[in-house]
């Protein structure tokens, strides 16, 4: 069984590859991005709390992500291996979701992050936000302040995960099936 963290900042492309790794391995996806987009648009609780923050362009709550991520591990057990995709945000996330998979006889195999460049994670962010609809992909201020919110508060989980052993980084720039070669490869160590 795999369970990967996809890592790395709004753009990076975790979503395609995502799409890939699911397809090549089994896996169930776990995007709290996509958990919150189903919450927005059935206009749940969460979902109208979840939209506050996202459209500040900032964090959900811990206690808010980490229900529902438990919620949708349990309604999967019998999946191959879970690709957190977004998730964990923080340090604390990333302690609280090792505890809960421990709980469910579970572990993260390991971390995969997508490495590329600021300039080019604004290019692709606005690119993305002409098609998908999302507000937060096309405005310049809520770019900045999503890849400030990664750089001061996510990109110190990816620290968690070396600690452990089970970090890798891979430059995401490139040809989408060169990228997805170089995270199979990975994988397949596991």
């Amino acid at each position: 069984m795999y369970n990967i963290v996809l890592f790395g900042p709004p753009g990076a492309g975790k979503g395609t590859q995502s799409e890939k790794l699911i397809a090549k391995y089994g896996l169930t996806h776990l995007s709290t991005g996509d958990l919150f987009r189903k919450h927005l648009g059935e206009g749940t609780e969460l979902g109208q709390l979840a939209k506050k923050y996202m459209n500040e362009g900032r964090l959900v709550p811990d206690e808010v992500v980490i229900g529902m991520v438990e919620d949708k591990i349990a309604e999967t057990k019998d999946s191959k291996g879970f690709i957190f995709d977004g998730f964990p945000r923080t340090t604390a996330q990333a302690e609280a979701l090792d505890a809960m998979l421990k709980s469910h006889q579970l572990q993260i195999s390991g971390m995969i992050a997508l490495d590329v460049p600021e300039d080019i994670l604004k290019e692709r962010i606005k690119e993305r936000g002409k098609t998908s609809g999302r507000v937060d992909d096309q405005d310049d201020e809520k770019i900045n302040t999503r890849i400030k919110v990664y750089l001061e508060e996510t990109l110190p989980v990816a620290d968690y995960y070396e600690k452990q052993g089970k970090f890798k980084s891979i430059y995401g720039v490139g040809e989408i099936d060169e990228i997805f070669g170089n995270i199979c490869a990975v994988i397949d160590q596991y």
